[in-house]
């Protein structure tokens, strides 16, 4: 359709006498006082062709430069015109659907960022709720009379349900969508946390129940969060979105030790589990209401990031049924599989043993111990986004992903390796922290390496994956938390050091013989 044709379907003006060019009633009278007179006419089209007069596009509005010598302007109204109908067969160009979408800088930030943001914030509810046991149990053992053996058999039983539920919350996730099952995790959980002081007053059954309820609802948080950010996140930027979730865990842990204490003291034990419980059903009417679990599935996103998001994407149709054989056959699964056992193993032999290393070997008190417990949890949270931002970086640059999750889970085995070893040649107990530092510092760059793996090699079955290799890391810690105690009684620390050491150097050989970045499972 031409400039010509486009006015006169706006206007349909009626033909000057003459039978030659149109009278353009809709300007009304017009008295130029120099040659040619410039009309601006209020509708959008896409493109206008220069032909008769003169027309021009400028950011959406039609120009007519009109000569007043060929047209005589008339007296009659326009006929009245239906703006919709008009518009039906006008497309709009790149530059008119930027122009539509500026507005208030919360409405122009991506939608995306909007769903890892809220991840990040759910998985630091989910450590504020795990770790706070941990502090609450002292006072509540000396209320209720619990010897050391009922103390490990309910800080244990939190893991009897989080077991169960990482391979069925990935499956799931794959077939019913991650939003649903972030939305039952984040609930489940936070009901569990709020009904802990209801439980211990009940008895030691009831509460053992609970704490296991709230595992159920930890269980499925991880593997629906991989399923949501393998739809939402482009590959571009896939690394440093889960380095910010997971960093959540991190700063959820120091937040749940730091705050923890001071509610106990001032409101009594039972007010920690009430008030973070709390807390999550904040965070679940503010997930129903802006999320959705992915992006053909969101009314509010805008048109071009939701071309950048499934450009950029390779999980697009849902899961109807999980190719269990062909998973299973794959060796970088199992490389995966292997690499979250051996990385586990240290990870949670550090996060559990830590204060009594602190209290046995440097000689630090309880409160001592307390405090620098906090450091590698926020080592953690800044190192898991630094890696992430150089993982992403070198894809950027070109560097292909297969290599760029092989440098960053090395780093994450060989890094906390070697600094576990430098710990029975130090003499210093401030020296022992800072590698205690360093090795869980390191130990974060896993979530720019293993932990965004499962996304590179199946997308439509991260979640299961996740589930799968997350299974044999919970394994790792209950099995290496044990472990550990056997060591002791019958070692020392640099015992059990070596076989930390032994499991990161067999996942590094795992991981760089047989892992991959490129998609096996379609």
């Amino acid at each position: 359709m031409n400039a010509r044709a486009l006015l006169i379907s706006f206007y349909s003006p009626p033909r000057h006498q003459g039978g030659g060019s149109p009278d353009i009633s809709a300007l009304r009278k017009l008295a130029c006082s120099d040659s040619n007179a410039r009309i601006q006419l209020p509708f959008r089209f896409l493109s206008v062709e220069p032909a008769g007069p003169v027309f021009r596009r400028k950011y959406g509005r039609v120009w007519a430069d009109v000569k007043s010598e060929q047209y005589e302007v008339a007296e009659s109204t326009p006929q009245a015109v239906r703006f919709d109908d008009a518009l039906r067969d006008v497309t709009l160009g790149e530059d008119e659907e930027e122009l539509d979408g500026a507005g208030r800088w919360w409405e122009q930030f991506p939608k995306r960022w909007t769903i890892v943001i809220l991840c990040f914030s759910a998985f630091l509810l989910c450590n504020m709720d795990r770790v706070n046991m941990s502090i609450a149990i002292l006072p509540m053992s000396s209320e209720y009379n619990w010897d050391p053996a009922t103390v490990g058999l309910i800080q244990s039983s939190f893991f009897w349900g989080y077991l169960l539920t990482q391979i069925a919350g990935g499956i799931w996730a794959d077939t019913v969508g991650g939003k649903l099952v972030l939305t039952f995790g984040v609930a489940w959980w936070s009901i569990a946390t709020a009904l802990t002081p209801v439980a211990a007053k009940l008895g030691l059954p009831f509460l053992l129940v609970v704490r296991a309820f709230m595992g159920i609802g930890e269980g499925v948080a991880m593997p629906a969060m991989n399923n949501l950010l393998s739809k939402w996140v482009p590959v571009a930027e896939r690394s440093r979105s889960l380095a910010l979730v997971y960093s959540g865990m991190y700063l959820g842990s120091v937040t749940g030790l730091a705050f923890s204490p001071l509610l106990i003291h001032k409101f009594g034990w039972p007010s920690v589990f009430y008030s973070f419980g709390s807390l999550g059903t904040v965070w679940v009417a503010l997930w129903l209401s802006k999320a959705q679990s992915s992006p053909l599935e969101d009314p509010d996103i805008r048109p071009e990031e939701k071309r950048l998001i499934l450009k950029n994407s390779v999980s697009k149709e849902p899961v109807k049924t999980i190719p269990w054989k062909l998973i299973l056959s794959k060796a970088p699964v199992w490389a995966l599989i292997v690499s979250h056992f051996c990385h586990n193993w240290g990870t949670f032999i550090l996060l559990t043993w830590m204060p009594t290393y602190y209290n046995q070997v440097l000689k630090f008190n309880l409160t001592e111990s307390g405090l620098f417990c906090v450091l590698p949890w926020l080592t953690m949270a800044f190192s898991a986004n630094l890696g992430g931002w150089i993982a992403d970086t070198l894809v950027s640059k070109g560097y292909s992903v297969t290599t760029v999750r092989k440098i960053m889970q090395t780093i994450g085995f060989l890094g906390p390796a070697f600094f576990l070893t430098q710990l029975s040649h130090v003499n210093s107990p401030a020296l022992a922290v800072l590698c205690m530092a360093c090795s869980q510092g390191t130990d974060a760059f896993s979530q720019s390496g293993l932990y965004s793996n499962h996304q590179d090699i199946a997308p439509r079955y991260s979640g299961v994956l996740l589930g799968l290799s997350n299974t044999a890391g919970v394994l790792a810690g209950v099995f290496g938390t044990a472990a550990t105690g056997y060591i002791l009684q019958h070692g020392s620390w640099d015992d059990v050091f070596k076989v930390s050491v032994g499991l990161y150097l067999v996942g590094t050989v795992v991981w760089n013989l047989f892992s991959t970045g490129e998609k096996i499972i379609d």
